[in-house]
């Protein structure tokens, strides 16, 4: 007896001296149901404690319902009896009278009422039931079509009044997680950070590892990228589940790799997956936000300072801010930190794309003086230069050399360099480096076939042509209408011209609307040979689809063929 006096003291004492104010206080911070309770007749107070005595009691449903059978339950009656059970000794208590209202008194609770009770739950350690009554209210939203935040708006509102834990908003997303409700999930995620509650590591590693599964990999690092900026910082089963996510999207080698040229030997997991972050982001030009997360990183020693360098050598030259580049590599160096293939990269990118080739020339002699192996992205960026610049023969050594070492350029740069040589009359040189990379393993495009057919078009080189031509068609790569107009070009000023209206029906047949220059062209070469009647019909055609000739003079004689 004693101890139930004992137990009982503490909340009579702290009751009386809730001032008014306090009183108020948690009065608007709770939904206008729950704010009712307040303000309930007197008469029905008796009934709600008499109510909460039974539960105490443990009187069973039957006897609950023949008890109060007269009694008509309101929501605000409902939350007041919930909130007198609060404590975790009532929990069981409260739990019963949730169900029991709802199954023996078919009272429909609102999301208010099923909060109030996860709280309580919560509260006192029942986990269990507690995510049993997140799934069901959850499910309930979303069939009410309610708002997305309808329920943790509900949790945060009589967070106070039930003397809650953070705990509960962390089985909140895991909920949202099992549920694979991703995107509401990372909202609410992003929600409870504005209103002050941080969640813990295992709640984002649940999230994310679903996310991962989903392969909604561009998520994956929004999450994770997310948990460092609120400072919840992973684990190894986090580092596991992220790895997993460069896998999946075929990235792991590559982050690999470029460590392996920074830091010369294979890094830890952790390092691997918080430079692919600190990357995507710097390559996003987010490179202030970059520059906070590094700093972080490098207070947990969660990344090596030699990466950290190169990161923001990579950062401050991707600003175009070479000079201040520069300035952190000196700083660099004097630290006893050494120079890497990946830095000298950057600056050799930089230079080619502000056109001071004799400067990245340079860098790349130093590399071979301090014994850095140049990569395959260094060559890249040297064959580019060189041929915006129209130094063509260094930019043709480069790709040589590309060769010797192994190595094959990126399409994109052997492309650039191509439309360069057939500019100048190089075709054939550019169609022998072609069949010397394809033994290599390059695997060409559409762009870099089209270029070559224009130069032999250009040329008046049919058969080469037409042998690319067959190339692509056997490579599977489908001529578009630059590849159509060459052709088609390159055919009429060999006078074929029923070749060239068969690859005009080739274009049609596969729905790739022909050009204007295509008609004009085909217009010219009749009205040159003396068939107006054919010259003409294809002008009616053009004009048919819509084009409007120009005033070249592939359209010669086209004033005639108006009607």
């Amino acid at each position: 007896m004693r101890q139930n006096w004992l137990r009982i003291i503490p909340s009579l004492v702290s009751n009386s001296i809730t001032s008014s104010a306090q009183r108020n206080l948690c009065t608007r911070q709770l939904p206008a149901d729950v704010q009712s309770i307040h303000t309930l007749p007197e008469e029905l107070n008796g009934t709600v404690n008499s109510i909460c005595d039974s539960l105490r009691k443990g009187l069973n449903w039957d006897t609950l319902s023949r008890r109060y059978s007269s009694v008509e339950l309101s929501n605000s009656m409902v939350e007041k009896v919930l909130l007198q059970l609060k404590e975790p000794i009532d929990a069981k208590c409260t739990l019963g009278f949730f169900h029991w209202s709802a199954q023996q008194k078919h009272f429909k609770h609102e999301t208010s009422s099923y909060c109030i009770v996860i709280h309580i739950l919560v509260r006192a350690k029942l986990i269990r039931d507690a995510r049993t009554l997140l799934e069901s209210v959850m499910k309930k939203s979303v069939s009410c079509n309610s708002s997305r935040f309808s329920v943790v708006d509900s949790l945060l509102n009589s967070y106070k009044s039930c003397n809650s834990i953070p705990l509960v908003f962390d089985l909140l997303v895991q909920t949202y997680a099992k549920l694979r409700m991703i995107d509401t999930g990372f909202d609410v995620c992003q929600y409870l950070n504005e209103h002050g509650f941080t969640l813990s590591v295992i709640s984002y590693n649940t999230l994310i590892n679903v996310v991962q599964k989903s392969n909604q990999t561009s998520m994956v690092w929004k999450i994770y990228e997310h948990m460092f900026q609120k400072r919840t910082y992973p684990n190894s089963v986090t580092v596991r589940i992220m790895i997993s996510a460069l896998c999946k999207e075929g990235k792991l080698q590559e982050t690999i790799d470029m460590l392996d040229r920074i830091h010369g030997k294979r890094c830890s997991p952790t390092v691997i997956v918080n430079s692919s972050l600190v990357f995507r982001i710097l390559d996003e030009r987010r490179v202030d936000e970059g520059m906070v997360l590094l700093k972080r990183m490098l207070q947990k020693n969660m990344i090596l300072d030699t990466v950290s360098y190169s990161m923001i050598v990579y950062a401050r030259v991707r600003l175009g801010s070479l000079d201040s580049a520069w300035d952190v590599y000196e700083e660099m160096l004097k630290r006893g930190f050494h120079a890497n293939p990946f830095v000298y990269t950057s600056f050799i990118k930089a230079y080619c794309m502000e056109g001071r080739i004799d400067g990245a020339i340079c860098l790349m002699q130093d590399m071979e003086n301090l014994g850095l192996k140049p990569f395959s992205e260094t060559f890249d960026h040297l064959i580019m230069g060189c041929s915006h610049v129209g130094r063509l023969e260094e930019s043709v050594k480069f790709c040589e050399k590309t060769i010797e070492m192994n190595f094959v350029p990126s399409c994109l740069a052997f492309n650039e360099m191509v439309g360069k040589l057939c500019e100048t009359r190089g075709t054939r040189q550019a169609n022998e480096m072609l069949t010397n990379l394809l033994d290599k393993g390059f695997e060409p495009d559409q762009i870099t076939y089209s270029r070559l057919i224009a130069g032999y078009a250009k040329e008046g080189n049919i058969q080469e042509v037409l042998k690319l031509y067959y190339e692509m068609e056997y490579r599977s790569l489908s001529p578009g209408s630059l590849v159509f107009a060459s052709l088609i070009s390159c055919l009429c000023q060999c006078g074929k011209f029923e070749e060239a209206e068969k690859y005009l029906k080739v274009m049609k047949d596969r729905s790739i609307p022909p050009s204007a220059y295509i008609y004009e062209t085909l217009i010219a070469s009749h009205y040159m040979k003396g068939n107006k009647s054919r010259a003409h019909q294809f002008y009616r055609e053009m004009v048919g689809e819509g084009l409007e000739h120009s005033d070249s003079c592939c359209c010669v004689g086209a004033e005639e063929l108006q009607i």
